[in-house]
């Protein structure tokens, strides 16, 4: 990880161990009274340190629409890997934004998770010489070459939650946004601190490759299960992927031999957290309590039902991050300035919140086959 990186992670650790601090000198925290101020803040800062901004603030006028229009732009989006419930919805938030711009989608690729084949993409992507590509880096230093050629040809960039190293805001690159990631982090360690009762034992599975965003979600969770001293982390891991939720299924079994009494199990990410359901399954823990990140089908019909293993989760808004990355590349176009770094609200969600939370990440209704387990008593 890169310098500028760290020192985002370490502010961002310093604000909530500051908060644990004062939150312990003044006694024990209330997850449910915690949960709701989150909602005014974002706790995350960009991968270089910057301040955030507002995706509301990033707007365009009729007439700069019109003016897009007229340019007959293309566009390109080369994902980390695709076929994901987060991945699926900011390519419809950004296709239906494009379209609305004027803006003629080319290609959408998924390289997998793999450094290796996200390079190859980016030549091949390239070579149809679209005019902004929207991106997600699989690794900010293996991948690196590859962006900054793409810069040196022309083309617009416009980046999902990772920067590659050594890309500079307003130079190379337009901007990057992201949810509140570390905000996120944090929700998940209130929600499980408030389905454990503030006691037990738990375990964590986070991701150790360098990607900056679970590295704040992993941080903010570490640093806010702190405040509960009667919640001990008594295990964690991290996997490394591609098989997320294969790689976490094998952590939480061994977790869960060595621990036969764990409260609960923290996953990074929603997928991670399939692997941990499929666990407990196996070991007949219908009383294990797990909280994750990510708002996807699978967790949220495991959300659905009466007792489910899924207390809560801290979701991003990949829908409308998709929506403000057109926007964000149609500043490119237009050369108007844009902020370095645009963040969306943390939103935490539980059982009771699922069809508002569904809403809120998809920009669609709660699917009917989630929405009939909801409504079991």
């Amino acid at each position: 990880m890169n310098k500028t990186v760290k020192l985002s992670l370490v502010t961002a650790s310093l604000m909530v161990t500051a908060l644990t601090a004062t939150a312990l000198a003044q006694g024990v925290v209330n997850p449910t009274t915690a949960l709701a101020q989150l909602g005014s803040k974002v706790y995350s800062t960009g991968p270089n340190g910057e301040q955030p901004a507002s995706a509301s603030s990033v707007t365009l006028s009729a007439a700069e629409i019109a003016k897009l229009k007229a340019m007959k732009a293309t566009a390109a989006i080369v994902l980390h890997y695709g076929g994901n419930d987060w991945s699926n919805a900011q390519v419809d938030g950004l296709k239906a934004r494009f379209t609305q711009l004027g803006i003629k989608v080319i290609a959408v690729t998924d390289a997998g998770f793999k450094p290796e084949k996200q390079v190859s993409d980016l030549e091949t992507v390239s070579a149809r010489k679209p005019s902004v590509i929207v991106s997600i880096p699989t690794d900010p230093v293996a991948t690196a070459g590859a962006y900054k050629k793409v810069a040196a040809a022309g083309i617009k960039l416009v980046f999902m939650d990772n920067v590659p190293k050594g890309l500079k805001a307003g130079t190379d690159y337009t901007s990057v946004v992201s949810s509140d990631n570390y905000g996120n982090g944090i929700a998940s360690a209130y929600l499980m601190a408030q389905a454990l009762g503030s006691k037990g034992t738990i375990g964590i599975i986070y991701h150790s490759a360098d990607f900056f965003v679970t590295k704040q979600r992993y941080m903010a969770f570490k640093a806010t299960i702190k405040q509960f001293p009667n919640i001990k982390v008594v295990a964690e891991q991290g996997i490394g992927g591609p098989d997320f939720a294969g790689d976490a299924e094998k952590v939480a079994n061994a977790m869960l031999t060595r621990n036969p009494n764990l409260s609960g199990i923290w996953a990074v990410w929603d997928v991670p957290a399939e692997g941990v359901l499929s666990a407990a399954r196996t070991a007949g823990r219908k009383d294990l309590i797990v909280a994750t990140m990510d708002l996807g089908k699978n967790v949220a019909l495991e959300m659905a039902k009466p007792g489910g293993l899924i207390k809560g989760l801290g979701a991003q808004r990949p829908y409308q991050a998709g929506v403000t990355e057109a926007n964000l590349a149609a500043y490119a176009l237009l050369g108007k300035k844009a902020p370095a770094y645009v963040a969306l609200n943390a939103l935490p969600v539980t059982r009771a919140t699922l069809a508002t939370g569904w809403k809120s990440v998809y920009n669609q209704t709660l699917p009917g086959d989630v929405a009939g387990v909801l409504n079991q008593k």
